[in-house]
């Protein structure tokens, strides 16, 4: 009996070439519908259409057609059970030795602008998952081939092992086709929780990660730990996306210092150009300017000693005179929305950086996640847009509109370093900042410290409230005119008291931002 080959596929990339190598090479005989047995007849093959072998035809306009017991007895069948064997010679039922299936373009379809519900809904594939289950499932006896990665080495194993393949290969391909179908159903479960604002259903009963191996990275944050970078999803987007232009392969580290780069620089509008310079995940320098390399060189001079080896992140394209700053000093990367052919050209001297070019610096993931023994702590994303108008100035002295226009900078900023964060600030650039300390009086310390008689007539931004006034007098000894904070505590009055009594300016913005 001839092999039978079920083949099936959406994405039609190199279906007719393996068609043909099973034909030819392998005497196979294959059974296909709809535009694939259309596909394969165009090219000169012989085709069994799946109405022709099973007797039902195509119904509910394409709905309905590869749902029937002749296929899914033929890849379900245990062939090494009598009862099985007895079945299939009762309904005269062929054993399917091979399923070729992929599935429709559902995230292909949702990420198109103004895609309606019922778009949606009609490239959500049924037949496709249940022969792809079905036949992971039976990987004891068939073959499925979820991906067309996986073609010519199928044609290997067929080559290598006289017509047959190993069970191992048989199991691995199993695995692969379970993780696409959960991928997919995945994507579905993420689109209908996005049609409601209501949080529940954004944060639904049941959450499941999954993610195809995108590239072996050399190691995770330290040498003795294994890592991979996972595609989520079957669209490449985000950082997978993102061209680079040169430099060595990406490091787990940098990768995560990048997504850090990316959510901080998205803050700032592309109009006005700004900068950031980060370390550890944290900025150590900020700025703001009247060009993109006047906002570089604010950010880097904010804390150059932190900065060297850091990460840069600007909001608008790489430009020739931005490109010669970046290359005075060493740094492990830089991304930026676009890059100019002479700002190509000067940096590609420096051709250990890596330079990533991400158009869409703004598009991040929803949800945030943490894996803690056991389980999984989810979230949705700190992108809250914040706006002054909304905050309260608690304090007699109010603020002028370039005041506040600094104190959102500052706030901006705080936003996206690690907790307890106090980040000041003068002239839209970082001259202090405080991160990841145990107490807030630690912070503050810190980052006045860090910057010095340059405080002097600066701003300041806490990501959490005061508990008592001690840091609010801190400040005003160090020339702070102004604060920015959350509020909140049940010793408010005392903070706001001493904000008057020394002359400052306090704004509440009712509003808290910690970053774990």
């Amino acid at each position: 009996m001839a092999p039978l080959a079920l083949l099936s596929v959406s994405d039609k990339t190199g279906i007719v070439d393996l068609a043909r190598k099973l034909v030819n090479e392998f005497n196979f005989e294959l059974i296909s519908s709809g535009g694939t047995a259309k596909t394969l007849q165009e090219a000169g093959l012989t085709v069994t259409k799946v109405s022709d072998y099973t007797g039902s035809p195509e119904i509910l306009g394409g709905r309905v057609k590869t749902l029937h017991p002749r296929i899914h007895g033929g890849i379900l069948s245990r062939r090494d059970l009598p009862e099985d064997v007895a079945d299939m010679n009762d309904n005269n039922i062929l054993p399917i030795d091979l399923v070729v299936v992929n599935l429709y373009p559902f995230e292909e379809t949702i990420a198109k602008p103004d895609v309606t519900i019922a778009e949606a809904i009609e490239k959500i594939d049924i037949g496709g998952p249940t022969l792809l289950r079905a036949s992971a499932k039976n990987f004891a006896h068939l073959t499925v081939l979820s991906n067309p990665k996986y073609y010519n080495t199928y044609l290997q194993e067929l080559r290598e092992n006289n017509g047959e393949v190993s069970l191992a290969f048989r199991q691995k391909m199993a695995g692969e086709t379970f993780a696409l179908t959960n991928a997919y159903d995945g994507a579905i479960t993420d689109y209908f929780a996005s049609l409601s604002n209501s949080k529940e259903t954004n944060l639904p009963s049941r959450y499941s990660l999954s993610g195809a191996a995108f590239q072996t990275l050399r190691y995770g944050e330290n040498p003795h730990q294994n890592a991979i970078w996972y595609q989520g999803g079957t669209t490449a987007k985000g950082w997978i996306a993102a061209t680079k232009l040169q430099g060595k392969e990406l490091s787990y580290n940098n990768l995560v210092d990048l997504e850090a780069a990316r959510r901080i620089i998205a803050e700032f509008d592309p109009k006005e150009p700004a900068a950031a310079v980060l370390k550890h995940t944290n900025p150590c320098g900020v700025a703001v300017g009247s060009s993109l390399a006047d906002a570089y060189e604010k950010a880097f001079n904010a804390d150059s000693v932190s900065a060297f080896g850091g990460i840069v992140a600007l909001n608008q394209p790489l430009d020739g005179e931005t490109a010669k700053k970046i290359t005075t000093t060493f740094l492990e990367c830089v991304v930026t929305p676009g890059c100019t052919e002479e700002a190509k050209e000067i940096i590609s001297k420096k051709s250990k950086v890596r330079v990533l070019l991400l158009p869409d610096l703004t598009q991040g993931p929803k949800q945030t996640v943490k894996v803690i023994a056991g389980g999984l702590l989810v979230q949705d994303s700190d992108d809250m847009v914040d706006a002054p108008n909304n905050w309260e100035v608690v304090t007699e002295k109010q603020p002028t509109p370039e005041q506040l226009a600094e104190l959102l900078f500052a706030w901006k900023v705080a936003k996206h370093v690690k907790s307890n964060a106090i980040v000041i600030t003068k002239n839209r650039t970082t001259l202090g900042i405080g991160a990841g300390q145990m107490n807030r009086v630690g912070a503050v310390k810190i980052a006045l410290e860090e910057a010095k008689e340059t405080s002097k007539g600066g701003y300041l931004a806490s990501d959490g409230f005061f508990p008592f006034d001690d840091s609010v007098r801190t400040a005003a000894a160090a020339g702070i005119e102004a604060i920015v904070q959350p509020g909140g505590s049940l010793r408010d009055k005392d903070s706001i008291a001493a904000a008057n009594e020394l002359g400052l300016v306090m704004v509440l913005t009712k509003i808290r931002h910690f970053l774990h």
